[in-house]
């Protein structure tokens, strides 16, 4: 036996305890997890994070029974968002060692999804087991069709599979409808390869992660809510920016090409871009000041990214299209190094400002933090009605 206290962790990446059965995680300790797998059991009865969490009080029996120094706990993700999931495993995982004085961990993992958070536990575990549950089922016809039907009822797998077969579709019939000489196919299949590569790429995380940041800076009034939205117009203004670029600069005779037209569109659209990257910054920054402090030092560099990478492309595009032979463009030769070089320099000065200047803020964030608590603390202890006795003398 490994030296050192061990935790057998059940991991929820999708928060089925949460989403289904209403329970907080972490759940620490035997009988917190025997009430969340019961709870989860009887909401979702096929669902295979009942048998993890069951197996991890299991193996927590047999190790306590050897008189190993053990401790169970279940950690749940986030049901829509396995982005925002991991991290807040990371934020509950780094509570429970806090807690429980854990050296060492024992996964259990009900699939390979669970895995993906194998580097989030090992950077402050060290994992000495993985344990696999499998669910024993009989393999016929009506089991997989049953068990079809239940993925297409998970809202997961009708976002991720229904609705660009429902999209490719509407597509098709809109462009049957609309337009006679580009076939319908290809816009469909057009329309899903850029599905497929956002999903190869794993953007559907950062999309995602953005619409729920969306959601959530709503729901609790926030003004990023507001700063996203208008980021949101200026972004769609940008877009326009770059199409009207390509109306000006399209040459009049012969081919362009893809690569002139993507940079004489980028041409357009930069700035309007990195004014609304400017200002979803600021709104968050905004956020922060009033709700999150400790989160301000690493917000703070932001726009300064923001600045320096809007900088450096504009420079690269501006270079790429005065020394394109296509006519015509207001640059020439001279002034697109000239203007390469001063952006970049520009935008190099300006990202390592930000990165400069960081730790004074996070310095006098923290300062400012811990002076706040200590006022708020002096003024509970001013508030507190004084005591009086009555003395006979």
């Amino acid at each position: 036996m490994t030296a050192g206290r061990t935790l057998i962790l059940s991991v929820d990446r999708d928060d089925d305890i949460g989403y289904k059965a209403g329970v907080m995680s972490p759940a620490v300790g035997r009988e917190a997890c025997l009430d969340a797998a019961t709870r989860l059991g009887i909401a979702d009865p096929e669902d295979s994070d009942t048998n993890a969490i069951f197996q991890a009080i299991k193996t927590y029996d047999e190790l306590a029974a050897k008189g190993a120094d053990v401790e169970v706990a279940v950690i749940g993700g986030n049901h829509m968002n396995m982005l925002e999931g991991d991290r807040r495993i990371a934020e509950l995982l780094e509570k429970v060692v806090a807690e429980t004085g854990v050296e060492n961990c024992i996964l259990i993992s009900d699939g390979a999804e669970d895995e993906f958070i194998l580097p989030i536990i090992q950077s402050q575990l060290r994992i000495t087991s993985v344990v696999r549950v499998v669910i024993k089922q009989l393999p016929n016809i009506e089991g997989t069709y049953y068990i079809i039907k239940k993925l297409f009822n998970d809202p997961k797998v009708a976002r991720g599979v229904l609705v660009p077969i429902a999209l490719a579709m509407i597509l098709y019939v809109v462009a049957s409808l609309v337009s006679d000489e580009v076939p319908a196919m290809l816009v469909v299949i057009g329309i899903i390869g850029v599905y497929l590569l956002i999903k190869g790429f794993g953007l559907d995380e950062y999309i995602g992660y953005i619409y729920y940041g969306l959601v959530d800076s709503f729901h609790k009034g926030r003004i990023s809510f507001v700063g996203y939205i208008i980021a949101g117009i200026m972004a769609i203004c940008g877009a326009i920016a770059g199409l009207m670029s390509i109306i000006v600069y399209y040459p009049i005779s012969g081919d362009a090409g893809l690569l002139y037209n993507i940079m004489t569109f980028l041409y357009g659209a930069i700035i309007w871009m990195m004014g609304a990257g400017l200002l979803a910054a600021a709104s968050k920054i905004a956020d922060c000041v009033q709700n999150e402090q400790k989160a301000l030092a690493r917000m703070f560099v932001v726009p300064f990214f923001v600045v320096a990478i809007g900088l450096i492309m504009y420079g690269a595009v501006i270079y790429f299209l005065s020394i394109s032979p296509v006519e015509p463009f207001p640059f020439d030769v001279t002034e697109g190094i000239a203007a390469i070089i001063l952006l970049t320099i520009a935008g190099l000065i300006v990202a390592f400002t930000g990165i400069y200047y960081r730790p004074a803020v996070q310095r006098y964030v923290l300062d400012w933090i811990e002076r706040k608590m200590q006022q708020d603390a002096e003024a509970e202890t001013k508030g507190r009605a004084p005591v009086y006795k009555k003395i006979k003398y």
